[in-house]
């Protein structure tokens, strides 16, 4: 009878293998452009729709208030990024990306061949890895 508490054959390990190799590859990237990889997402995120409530930004990347507002902090002081109280609710914070912010998705725009080139995958085989992730992610999430 085959042991299936080897560690060659735990999907866990395999995925934790993987996620620390991804990370690895985007840090020396990340670092051309300075940025750290949860602050190239919170960029990512706001490139893609800027004008953003902490909350909203927070359920787009799946993070808490405790770990994006310092996040966050650190992006405003490189100056990519403006925070500020909404009038009608003073509990809301407005996320809008400065003008440095928006040139930074320039300079970004090289990360993700460089990622792939680096992974050593072709673009199919990311995708075909993204899929089955996602896949994964909705089943779970349900």
């Amino acid at each position: 009878m085959e042991d299936l508490l080897k560690l060659d054959k735990q999907l866990c390990f395999s995925v934790y293998v993987l996620h620390r190799e991804i990370m690895q590859a985007y840090r020396p990237i990340l670092n051309e452009i300075g940025l750290t990889y949860p602050q190239y997402i919170t960029m990512m995120a706001l490139w893609e729709k800027d004008d953003l409530t902490v909350n909203q930004l927070g359920e787009i990347l799946q993070l808490d208030n405790g770990t994006l507002t310092p996040l966050l902090k650190r992006l405003e002081s490189k100056s990519y990024l403006s925070r500020t109280r909404s009038k009608d609710d003073e509990r809301v914070v407005k996320i809008q990306l400065t003008e440095k912010g928006h040139q930074l998705k320039e300079k970004a725009s090289c990360v993700p061949m460089q990622i792939l080139e680096s992974l050593q995958l072709s673009p199919e085989d990311m995708q075909q890895l993204k899929s089955l992730s996602d896949k994964v992610i909705n089943k779970i999430s349900q």
